[in-house]
């Protein structure tokens, strides 16, 4: 229990604010709070389960900043994904996925890296107890979102569905850009991959909403 109460109160203190719980946010004013809810339960046991039983050995063959950058890629990634289904001549939305695979697979690659994730892996060894501390951070990672769903229901029925939708698209590419500020290390390489990333983000908006000429 030990384990299971130290891991529960350090991962609802570490999410306050964090981007996984911001992400919930966004979902929840797009999607139904128990589809985001139940793809947030299901990518939290498999990436915490991966932390607390192989994460240190995870590292040895892929270094974490590949992960890292990988999840930052993915959220820009999804960002513009989330302007393409805001339909601009009343076709109808396109869902590649099923809303709940959409959320697990966000939050799954959310969390690789993510300091819930590492901290997984050292309240693991600290403890020795894989059980308590999986389910602990399991359960602090609920806790914090279910505050985050409640957040993005009450907005998303106080905002315009555009309006939401490209807030909801600013904060996957927000992310997206802070996590490739913070894994590319060399200053030349970082410019390099926010210019490059940037010309990309405005060139598909840019294709998206180009005038079209009769």
């Amino acid at each position: 229990m030990t384990a299971f109460i130290a891991a529960t109160i350090f991962v609802v203190l570490a999410e306050m604010g964090d981007k996984t719980q911001l992400l919930g946010m966004a979902f929840a004013t797009k999607y139904k709070a128990s589809i985001v809810l139940a793809g947030v339960l299901v990518a939290t046991l498999l990436n915490h389960l991966l932390a607390v039983a192989a994460g240190e050995y995870l590292t040895r063959f892929i270094p974490m900043h590949y992960i890292q950058l990988a999840a930052a890629i993915s959220f820009v990634i999804f960002g513009l994904w989330t302007i393409r289904g805001d339909t601009l001549e009343g076709e109808a939305e396109k869902e590649y996925f099923s809303p709940f695979w959409t959320v697990t697979f966000a939050f799954f690659i959310a969390e690789m890296g993510d300091k819930t994730q590492l901290a997984t892996v050292a309240l693991a060894a600290k403890y020795q107890n894989l059980l308590g501390v999986w389910l602990g951070t399991t359960t602090g990672m609920m806790i914090s979102n279910i505050i985050g769903i409640l957040v993005g229901v009450v907005l998303g029925k106080q905002l315009p569905e555009r309006l939401i939708k490209l807030v909801s698209a600013g904060i996957f590419i927000l992310f997206g850009y802070l996590g490739i500020w913070q894994t590319i290390a060399v200053p030349g390489m970082r410019l390099a991959a926010l210019a490059l990333t940037t010309i990309l983000v405005v060139g598909y908006v840019w294709y998206l909403y180009r005038p079209v000429r009769v």
